[in-house]
């Protein structure tokens, strides 16, 4: 079988929900057998997914490495290879607290989850994509890794980590095929984001936003899709804003 018609395997953590379900589904249309990496059960969403294609759910939680590494073995042992992952689990954590009042529980949880987790991750995907000539890695940052926000310090700092983590892995791997980019999305109608978005914050973002409404997780998917694509393959080490044009002014 030559490369161009080898079935490609994408692993997505956070699969069964919000933008990495999106992605997830994004993956297996496009014909990727797909690993559904989430600490939540995902079998619904594997039976759903098994319907137009082949993924297979793996229990793990990125802020336990070990089981980080289980989960990639297991993608290696089920598809035999990895060319594609999109570390997309994460959690916003308290909201509303400048940093002084931010606890030590809620800055060690958010880290740990969304940051620690995605370098957690890329340790074990790199290695494996090493072995078979390179792959594209897509982290999931935020508009809070690029521009600051008020009253979430932890989510802030660790978002602002995972575009610099992207960077110096891009700069480190790009040598040996592998490319690594961020997603970096703005406010995205998710499960996440609709728990704080009450009637008033929601009339208010869609006031200040360029394009006067919110993204969806399937947009975002579209850009990750596209970065693990041969079409975006001099595209690395970026950190892309999926946001409406927010970051722009």
């Amino acid at each position: 079988m030559t490369d161009e018609n080898r079935r490609k395997v994408a692993l997505v953590t956070g699969a069964t929900s919000g933008i990495g379900l999106a992605a997830a589904e994004a993956f297996v249309a496009r014909g990727y057998a797909t690993a559904l990496v989430d600490r939540d059960d995902g079998r619904a969403v594997e039976a759903r997914l098994r319907e137009s294609g082949d993924c297979t759910y793996i229990h793990c939680d990125v802020t336990d490495d070990e089981t980080v590494r289980r989960a990639v073995e297991h993608t290696i042992s089920v598809y035999g290879r990895l060319d594609a992952a999109f570390n997309a689990a994460g959690i916003d954590g308290e909201a509303g607290k400048p940093t002084a009042d931010c606890s030590m529980e809620n800055w060690n949880r958010v880290v740990a989850t969304d940051l620690t987790g995605v370098w957690s991750c890329m340790r074990y995907e790199i290695r494996e994509m090493l072995k078979t000539g390179g792959g594209s890695i897509v982290n999931c940052a935020s508009t809070a890794g690029i521009v600051g926000a008020p009253y979430v310090p932890a989510y802030v700092a660790a978002k602002h980590g995972v575009v610099g983590l992207t960077k110096a892995a891009a700069l480190e791997y790009a040598r040996q095929g592998i490319r690594v980019n961020a997603v970096c999305p703005g406010i995205i109608e998710t499960p996440m984001t609709r728990k704080g978005l009450t009637p008033d914050i929601k009339a208010k973002l869609l006031e200040e936003s360029p394009i006067g409404r919110i993204g969806t997780a399937a947009e975002v998917a579209a850009a990750v899709l596209w970065l693990c694509d041969a079409s975006s393959s001099y595209l690395t080490g970026q950190a892309i804003a999926v946001d409406g044009g927010w970051t722009a002014r």
